[in-house]
C-alpha cells in the first residue's frame, strides 16, 4: 500500500479531511476529477455566489442608501467585469488548496475514481491502494421532472453563476437557500424575479416566524412569490422559457414566461460511477451512503462524509466530519455535535439559525421560553440604516439552557456564532445576558434577546 488514506473528492469535506489526516502523521492522497480543487462550494457554489451577493449588495446600497447619508454615486453595472471579479474569488480560494496540499505533503491524483474493493481505488488504468478510503464526493443539483436543464436558458446554480448577460426576467423554481440567494443577485441587477415554491412557505425547515418576515422583506425588494404551486413542464424557444404552473393542491394551470429559469429544488448525493454497488456499499432510500457513528460504511475501512451521507448539505458540516474521521483514523476521538450546526442564507438581510426552531420544540412537547429583540431598537443598526429583522433566542423554561437561535438582520451569519459557542458548552440564556457586549454593536441585539427571555430587555 502506498498510502494510509485516500480521500475521493477535494471539496470542503475532502480537502479538510486530507489535511487533518496529514497533520496527524498519515500518508495521504486525494483524488479529484475537476481541474481545480474545492468541489462545488469553491468552484460553482458558496464562493462565487457570495462574490456576486457582495457585489450586488454594494450596488443596492449605492442605489437606495447613499442619498440619505449625503453620498452620491453614479454606479453602472459592468456584468463582464463582475463575472471576472467572481472568477478571481474562485481562483484565489482554489489555488490556496493547492498550496495547503503541498505544505502538508498530500499527494494529488487527477481523474475520476472508482472503488474496486476494500483499500483499492482505480483512476484510469491505475489502481491505488491505501489502508482506508474516505468518500467525499459531495452533491449535485437535483432535477425536476418535465424540466430539461441546458445550463443556458434552464439552469442550475452552476449555470446561474455563469450567465453571459443579465436576464430581463428570471423564474426561480424552489424557495430554498440557493434559489433565494441567486434570485436576490439578479433582482438587484434589474431582473424581474418570480419564485415558484411547491410548499406554502419559503425556506422549508427554518423558523416559521423568520421565514414569514423574510418573505415580506424580499417582496419589498421586488421578488414575486407563487407559493403552493407546482411546475408541470417547460418549453424553450428562441425568446425564452415558458413554464406550465398549477396549484399544488390541483386546479387550473397557467403559463409563466421568462428569459431564464433557475431550477433550485435541492441537491442529491454525487455517487455515480464510484462503484458503490459493485463493492457492496449500502445506501438509503434517498441514495445517501449509510454510515455508522464513526462514518464507516458497510465495507471495511471505507468511510463517507459530507453531502453523500445524511444531514444538512452544508460545507461546514462536511468540514467538521472530515476532521472527525481523520482524527478517528489516527486513533483520536473525533466527534461532530449535530445539534449545533449553524445555517445561513447570505441575502440582504441575512438569515441565520442554530439549534431547534419553535415548530420543532412544540412538536417535541418541550416547555420553552422565547426572547426576541428587534434591530429597530439597536443603536448600531439605526446608525447603519439596517434595522430590518430581529434576534430570537429559545431556551428551556426549566433549566434556561439555550436550545436555538434564529436571526434575520444585518450580519446574521456572523452574529449566530456566539450563540453556537454558548450552546456547544451547554450555556444558558442567563449566561449570555450577563456577558458584557461592546457598544455600539449589532451583537448587543443578541444579548438583549437573551435578556428578553427573563423579561428584562432594556431597549424594547
Amino acid at each position: 500500500m502506498t498510502h494510509d488514506l485516500i480521500v475521493i473528492g477535494t471539496g470542503p469535506g475532502g480537502y479538510v479531511c486530507a489535511i487533518r489526516a496529514a497533520q496527524l502523521g498519515l500518508k495521504v492522497a486525494v483524488i479529484e476529477k475537476r481541474a481545480t480543487h474545492g468541489g462545488t462550494c469553491l468552484n460553482v457554489g458558496c464562493i462565487p455566489s457570495k462574490a456576486l451577493l457582495h457585489a450586488t449588495e454594494l450596488l443596492a446600497e449605492t442605489q437606495h442608501s447613499f442619498a440619505k447619508m449625503g453620498l452620491t454615486a453614479d454606479t453602472k453595472v459592468d456584468f463582464r467585469q463582475m463575472m471576472k471579479f467572481k472568477q478571481e474569488a474562485i481562483d484565489g480560494n482554489t489555488k490556496g488548496i493547492d498550496f495547503l496540499f503541498k505544505k502538508n505533503k498530500v499527494d494529488v491524483i487527477r481523474g475520476a475514481a472508482t472503488i474496486v474493493g476494500a483499500g483499492k481505488v482505480k483512476v484510469g488504468e491505475t489502481i491505488h491502494e491505501a489502508k482506508s478510503i474516505v468518500i467525499a464526493t459531495g452533491s449535485e443539483s437535483a432535477n425536476l421532472g418535465g424540466v430539461t436543464i441546458d445550463e443556458k436558458q434552464i439552469v442550475t446554480s452552476t449555470g446561474a453563476l455563469a450567465l453571459e448577460k443579465i436576464p430581463a426576467t428570471m423564474t426561480v423554481i424552489g424557495a430554498g437557500v440557493i434559489g433565494l440567494e441567486l434570485g436576490s443577485v439578479y433582482a438587484r441587477l434589474g431582473s424581474k424575479v418570480t419564485v415558484i415554491e411547491y410548499l406554502d412557505r419559503i425556506l422549508p425547515g427554518m423558523d416559521g416566524e423568520v421565514a414569514k418576515n423574510f418573505q415580506r422583506l424580499l417582496e419589498r425588494q421586488g421578488l414575486i412569490f407563487k407559493l403552493s404551486s407546482k411546475v408541470m413542464g417547460a418549453k424553450t424557444s428562441a425568446i425564452g422559457v415558458s413554464l406550465n404552473v398549477a396549484p399544488a393542491a390541483g386546479g387550473a394551470a397557467e403559463d409563466i414566461s421568462s428569459d431564464v429559469v433557475l431550477v433550485a429544488v435541492g441537491r442529491v448525493p454525487n455517487t455515480e460511477g464510484l462503484g458503490c454497488e459493485a463493492v457492496g456499499i449500502a445506501k438509503d432510500a434517498r441514495g445517501r451512503i449509510e454510515v455508522n457513528d464513526h462514518y464507516k460504511t458497510s465495507v471495511n475501512e471505507i468511510y463517507a462524509i459530507g453531502d453523500v451521507i445524511k444531514g444538512p448539505m452544508l460545507a461546514h458540516k462536511a468540514e467538521d466530519e472530515g476532521i472527525a474521521v481523520a482524527e478517528l483514523l489516527a486513533g483520536q476521538a473525533g466527534h461532530v455535535n449535530y445539534d449545533v450546526i449553524p445555517g445561513v442564507v447570505y441575502t440582504t438581510p441575512e438569515v441565520s439559525s442554530v439549534g431547534k426552531t419553535e415548530e420543532e420544540l412544540k412538536q417535541a412537547g418541550v416547555n420553552y421560553k422565547s426572547g426576541k429583540f428587534l434591530f429597530l431598537a439597536n443603536g448600531r443598526a439605526k446608525a447603519n440604516q439596517t434595522t430590518d429583522g430581529f434576534v430570537k433566542i429559545l431556551a428551556d423554561a426549566k433549566t434556561d439552557r439555550v436550545l436555538g437561535c434564529h436571526i434575520i438582520g444585518p450580519q446574521a451569519g456572523e452574529l449566530i456564532h456566539e450563540v453556537a459557542v454558548l450552546m456547544e458548552f451547554g450555556g444558558s440564556a442567563e449566561d449570555l445576558a450577563r456577558t458584557c457586549h461592546a457598544h455600539p454593536t449589532l451583537s448587543e441585539a443578541v444579548k438583549e434577546a437573551a435578556m428578553a427571555i427573563g423579561g428584562r430587555a432594556i431597549h424594547s
